[in-house]
């Protein structure tokens, strides 16, 4: 009887290829991706080893999420040391459904660890989980914990709820009118360019500020310089344009720091 050949272990790299070639079959459908998304897919594959097979990503709206199985397959590969997650009682409120907790994730021994906050209400989760907002608020603390401990800059998928529009009446409202934001306006114009977005986009003032502060690298936002709050309010109405589920993500991520910037 004839043995079988024992064939050599696929390379890192095989692997990466063979893994990123399923990616792009299974989540395209037979519909091809856009240049910057395989780039995007090449790269999360190769440094994560997300499978979409398995359930670890999916793409939304042309743009590529984690999903919760994803991060914690993730963090037991990278054999994180534990997660620790806690309610943050002065911004919860059961009567109302709405809760905030804290999550600590600590990769490796010794580690002080990572932080991410979540937050659940019945405003921004999905009709099917009401009752279920702090677990949701849970779910949302431990994927912003692990996105920041192992460097992951896509969005989970629970982190955006119920993956809704910004309501009728805002979807249906007029674009922002053009206005630029450069040295020939005055300080009032830049505010009222930013407060027009927060308005317009239904954004969290407070969180837009820590935003910006960590944005233009300062202690207090009364520190940034005119050239760097421009800047910022550009970067803020593309983002939420072109991404406003992504945009809410990074401003949820100073939920912690929300009390401090009122």
């Amino acid at each position: 009887m004839k043995l079988p050949v024992a064939r050599p272990n696929a390379t890192p790299v095989q692997s990466f290829k063979r893994l990123l070639r399923e990616n792009i079959r299974l989540a395209s459908g037979g519909a091809p991706f856009s240049p910057r998304a395989i780039d995007l897919l090449a790269t999360i594959t190769k440094d994560f080893g997300f499978s979409f097979k398995a359930g670890e990503l999916q793409i939304i709206n042309g743009n590529w999420y984690v999903t919760h199985t994803g991060l914690l397959r993730l963090a037991r590969r990278k054999k994180c040391r534990g997660i620790h997650v806690e309610a943050v009682d002065s911004l919860c409120d059961s009567s109302a459904s709405r809760f905030v907790l804290k999550a600590t994730v600590f990769p490796s021994k010794g580690s002080s660890g990572f932080v991410g906050y979540g937050d659940a209400d019945p405003s921004n989760v999905s009709f099917l989980v009401h009752g279920a907002e702090m677990r949701v608020a849970e779910t949302r603390a431990v994927n912003r914990a692990l996105r920041k401990a192992y460097g992951i800059g896509i969005c989970s998928v629970e982190e955006i709820g119920s993956f809704a529009e910004p309501p009728q009446a805002s979807r249906e409202s007029k674009k922002l009118p053009p206005q630029p934001v450069n040295g020939n306006h005055s300080g009032p114009k830049v505010r009222d360019r930013l407060s027009q977005i927060i308005r317009h986009h239904q954004l969290d003032p407070n969180l837009v500020k820590a935003y910006a502060i960590d944005y233009c690298g300062v202690k207090a936002l009364r520190d940034a310089t005119r050239e760097q709050v421009e800047q910022f309010v550009s970067r803020l109405a593309d983002w939420a344009e072109k991404d406003r589920n992504a945009l809410l993500c990074q401003l949820n991520s100073y939920l912690g720091q929300k009390e401090g910037a009122a």
